[in-house]
């Protein structure tokens, strides 16, 4: 990708936070984004990030000493940031990313609140960078681009689903999600309610996986998106398990491919192959062969090179029986389906030229 001689400043909103927290592990010695600011709350503020620290992998030196400020759109635009990456609260999220671009700021952000927002690109660039393209030129010229990355589950769905969408032709999609604990937070699931049991129900959570896959499957009309009219019939489980979706899918297919041209389009599926986008894996989904894989202990930290570790989609257990595909697919909630998602979108939207436009105004 084209890079700037100087790297564009950005700042974490929400940086304690878990998928903060695993934002700033791959901003902190980016070679795009100069990490400069940690948004944090009240209760937060003046602490060291790595005083806060709860990942297991190793707070980056950049940001370990960087200090969380209380501070709002205003003041972010203030100093100099160019982007912002948000891992705030679904709900709260909304109101801060939207002054945000209003000044000037580019928002690549992991909450809900703009996901289905029509003005907005919900995005997956493996899977529907020419979504970008399309709401990009409508967008206003004096305001910061807002770019949403999907539910974590939704991510590695369609990512699993892509490669093989128009070999099959699906009419109907059937998924079981098996999500970890950490989507619902450093909170987690409380131990006693979660250990030696499942928890079949995940607010709102497979509305959303049913609603942003069929968005991000769509196509583009002029400068929209229209949703995929496939079904997709959704169950959301929460499991005992720290990171890592596992997803259980069927796709009753119209059309009969060989499983072997099946296999190959998931094995040959790496669209972002030349961009130098950092945080793309390539390639894009590791095909499993053995009858247990995929396994979230195992598979998680799926991609590579080294900067894309947990951004590549585990798919595996592979059935066949027309019209009726079945496998299972698994992902890093936080990483594919979080923190690494957003700034593999902001790669792309730097690549294509889309950053900064709002503050050059």
């Amino acid at each position: 990708m084209t890079r700037s001689p100087t790297r564009l400043r950005c700042a974490i909103l929400g940086a304690s936070g878990y998928i903060g927290q695993h934002f700033a592990r791959l901003l902190g010695d980016h070679p795009v984004f100069e990490l400069t600011l940690l948004v944090g709350s009240d209760r937060n503020s003046g602490q060291r990030l790595s005083d806060l620290w709860q990942l297991s992998e190793e707070c980056p030196p950049a940001a370990s000493d960087l200090r969380l400020r209380s501070v709002g759109p205003a003041e972010i635009a203030r100093r100099g940031v160019d982007l912002v990456f948000s891992g705030l609260p679904s709900g709260t999220a909304g109101r801060v990313e939207t002054e945000l671009a209003r000044r000037g700021v580019d928002v690549f952000t992991n909450a809900s609140d703009h996901r289905m927002d029509p003005r907005v690109p919900l995005l997956v660039p493996e899977v529907n960078a020419d979504h970008l393209d399309a709401l990009v030129r409508g967008r206003g010229a004096r305001s910061g681009l807002i770019v949403a990355d999907p539910n974590c589950s939704a991510a590695g769905l369609v990512v699993a689903l892509r490669p093989v969408w128009d070999l099959l032709r699906p009419r109907a999609v059937h998924v079981t999600t098996y999500q970890a604990l950490s989507g619902a937070g450093l909170l987690g699931v409380a131990s006693l309610a979660i250990t030696d049991n499942v928890v079949p129900f995940i607010a709102r959570e497979e509305e959303k996986v049913a609603a942003e896959s069929q968005r991000m499957l769509g196509s583009v009309a002029g400068r929209a998106v229209r949703p995929s009219a496939v079904p997709f019939v959704v169950h959301c489980a929460r499991v005992g398990v720290r990171d890592g979706h596992l997803e259980a899918i069927t796709v009753e297919a119209r059309q009969r491919p060989s499983q072997g041209a099946l296999e190959r389009a998931w094995m040959r599926f790496d669209p972002l192959v030349g961009h130098g986008l950092p945080t793309a894996p390539h390639p894009a989904i590791a095909l499993r062969s053995e009858t247990d894989r995929p396994q979230p202990v195992r598979d998680r930290w799926a991609g590579s090179p080294a900067r894309a570790r947990g951004m590549a989609v585990s798919v595996g257990r592979v059935r066949w029986e027309a019209p009726y595909l079945r496998f299972f697919a698994l992902s890093h909630n936080a990483v594919r389906g979080g923190a690494g998602g957003s700034v593999l979108n902001a790669e792309l939207a730097a690549e294509r030229g889309y950053l900064g436009r709002g503050r050059a105004t």
